[in-house]
């Protein structure tokens, strides 16, 4: 915690500069105008024209849901904050100054870095998913699942584990969609997990299970897969191995590793439970860069409002921080009705009271659960960019 006499007193305002335009990122810059209003200068870095609101673009080779594009600079401006375009490289904590890939250099009093995780493909043997390009990589397959081409289908989840979401979700549609062409189809899915949708505890874990065995999808615990050749996965322990016409991996991820921060092995970004930075004075950290194990944008909005609520305290506004004790839901597409799913607590240790349920697909909530950017999403149309996919 910051004593009173630490804080940044004064009339100057005080300079956030948030490293990322995405989920984490924009979360921050709406709790920060909510909690601290015009004491803080808040600054958005980010090389993207769009905030891409990606987790439905699973769905877009099945023509179910598609990945919705909104303006950044106009979001950002909502949120009373600058837009500069540029991608962080480097952090200089003791200057206080963020180095670009452009060449530039920004100043700040406090930074967030939510630049996100980068994205690496498992295997030259798979079609690895990339949640940019869904309906590209896979609309093939659909049509392979559609004419009766393909008869298996394997979907591997790596380790270190991204979000298993999609992986689930490709299972469970690919499943319904062979059923409604009256096709054959044996899924696959494989996982690191210990049971089925393990973060979100005992009783969602074997309703899913429930779910995957009437939809006749064979779910592989505990698997660490290699993709050594074409059409075939190796499991381990054990070595068993699996054949399948089509092969589908979802990408491992890798922290930003950006100098002049620490990182763990995987290059993400450690932070404490007030979303600082480890070791680092002035630098806080939210969403997939960083070590939080849970990759989930709605969990990413959480330690982003922690953060927010720490670096205001920091800027000398009178509230308190509160630790990160972050509570995960989703809504997994199935093919059919959606169903609704929730823990909490959900980190550290294992979920408490946790929910499964069905949920109309006209009344599913946001597949992103972020307390100050969800309700801005919702008052706002898609850019000519998402309307036309």
């Amino acid at each position: 915690m910051i004593d009173r006499d630490e804080r940044d007193t004064g009339e100057r305002r005080f300079s956030v500069l948030i490293a990322g335009g995405g989920v984490a990122g924009l979360e921050a810059a709406f709790a920060l105008r909510e909690l601290a209003g015009d004491r803080v200068a808040v600054t958005v870095l980010s090389a993207g024209e769009d905030f891409v609101y990606r987790p439905l673009s699973v769905g877009e080779p099945f023509n179910r849901s598609h990945a919705e594009h909104y303006e950044l600079a106009g979001l950002v401006s909502e949120a009373g904050a600058e837009l500069v375009r540029g991608t962080v490289t480097a952090v200089d904590p003791e200057a206080r100054i963020v180095r670009t890939a452009e060449g530039g250099e920004l100043s700040y009093d406090a930074l967030l870095v939510a630049t996100g995780a980068r994205i690496e493909r498992f295997s030259e043997h798979a079609t690895n998913v990339d949640d940019a390009h869904m309906d590209e990589l896979l609309h093939g397959l659909v049509q392979d699942i559609e004419e009766g081409y393909a008869r298996q289908l394997a979907i591997v989840i790596p380790a270190p584990m991204p979000w298993p979401f999609p992986g689930y979700e490709l299972a469970l549609m690919a499943s319904e969609r062979a059923w409604d062409m009256q096709s054959e189809l044996a899924v696959t899915l494989l996982t690191p997990e210990r049971m089925a949708m393990e973060v979100f505890g005992d009783q969602v874990s074997r309703e899913v299970a429930a779910l995957l065995g009437e939809r006749h999808i064979e779910l592989v615990t505990s698997a660490y897969c290699e993709i050594l050749q074409s059409q075939q996965v190796v499991v381990h322990p054990g070595g068993r191995v699996v054949h399948a016409t089509r092969v589908i991996a979802l990408p491992r991820l890798l922290g930003p590793a950006l100098s002049g921060l620490p990182a763990d092995g995987g290059g993400f970004v450690p932070v404490d439970e007030y979303g600082r930075v480890r070791g680092v004075d002035r630098v806080w950290g939210a969403g997939d860069a960083t070590d939080v194990l849970i990759k989930q944008g709605g969990v990413a909005a959480q330690l982003a409002d922690v953060a927010a609520r720490s670096i205001a305290e920091r800027a000398g506004v009178p509230v308190q921080p509160h630790p990160f004790a972050p509570h995960v839901e989703g809504v997994l597409m199935t093919g059919g009705t959606p169903r609704y799913l929730r823990a909490d607590p959900a980190w550290p240790g294992p979920a408490g009271e946790s929910i499964f349920t069905h949920v109309p697909r006209a009344m599913a909530p946001p597949k992103i659960a972020a307390l100050y950017l969800a309700p801005h999403l919702k008052n706002r149309r898609p850019s000519a960019a998402g309307a036309s996919r």
